[in-house]
């Protein structure tokens, strides 16, 4: 039995967390994984799974094992994916890290769009407001709405995009004038949580510089959807992605403000890890979302 075989089965058990969901996931019995396994201790002549009949947990060579075994089995597939490329349809399986936002808001399509042009990749897509560790947790690629900061990851670009400081247009004149971020001081704003400032609004200055505006309001909310919403019922100035509200902003339900200090250096990145060989699937998948964002741009305008 070669040595690829005994890897992927201890690869399937631990990620399976445990031997019969790793059975039922692959199809094999759990007899044959666990003789895989056994052989593969063998063979490097170290235990790498605690097993008793209620517990399930890895040895410190285990986690050692598991972590450099993964990457290896990834590079073999992305090369296999790589060489028949040119040679067979795209198949397989996905796992993508997405925010909430993305996944919920009209550009979300996307990921639907790229499902049924490509019936024979399998999406796995966990939409949650927090950055995951691709290798760590076997994500194939992460969805990410940011200003990008250094990283050992690869990033590609798929849209601009900004936020925008908005209010209704009675909310405005009950409490403004709002001439400068500044002027946000003491007046009620709508808090989303998932920014990293909470009660401090960061904007960007005429002469390039940043500056914070403490704000705070009597709703703080992990969601730029209800924001909106709370927006629009008048209770208060706040901060939403453009892809949310920009239809709001066009049809006058809501008032932009500060535009001359809003930080437009954000983006809508597909980020991946660095690789080799990066998998046909994912690069199809990059491809296809960088196109969707350039036609839906063009038809905007």
């Amino acid at each position: 039995m070669d040595t690829l075989t005994r890897m992927r089965a201890f690869i399937d058990v631990v990620e399976a967390e445990g031997f019969s969901a790793a059975a039922r996931r692959t199809g094999r019995s759990k007899a044959l994984l666990s003789k895989y396994v056994r052989e593969l201790e063998d063979d490097l002549g170290a235990l790498l799974l605690n097993r008793t009949t209620r517990q399930f947990s890895l040895t410190e060579a285990g986690h050692t094992y598991f972590r450099t075994a993964a990457d290896i089995l990834k590079e073999i597939d992305n090369l296999a994916d790589l060489v028949r490329e040119n040679n067979a349809d795209l198949k397989g399986r996905l796992r993508i890290s997405v925010p909430r936002t993305f996944i919920d808001a009209e550009i979300g399509q996307s990921l639907i769009d790229f499902a049924v042009s490509h019936p024979d990749v399998s999406l796995e897509i966990v939409a949650e407001d927090r950055f995951v560790d691709l290798i760590e947790e076997s994500f194939d690629l992460a969805i990410r709405i940011t200003k990008l900061e250094d990283s050992g990851m690869i990033a590609r670009k798929l849209s601009d995009f900004r936020v925008y400081a908005c209010a209704t247009a009675d909310y405005v004149a009950r409490y403004g004038p709002f001439n400068h971020p500044q002027d946000l001081a003491g007046k009620p704003v709508i808090i989303d949580t998932n920014t990293r400032s909470h009660n401090n609004i960061r904007f960007q200055d005429l002469d390039g510089s940043h500056f914070s505006v403490p704000v705070s309001g009597s709703i703080e909310v992990n969601s730029p959807q209800a924001t909106l919403r709370a927006a629009r019922a008048g209770l208060g100035v706040a901060m939403v992605p453009d892809f949310i509200v920009l239809p709001y902003i066009q049809s006058g339900a809501l008032v932009a403000l500060f535009d001359d200090y809003v930080m437009k250096d954000r983006g809508i990145y597909a980020v991946y890890p660095h690789r080799r060989y990066l998998p046909a699937k994912v690069r199809s998948f990059v491809d296809f979302l960088s196109l969707w964002f350039r036609k839906t741009q063009t038809e905007q305008d």
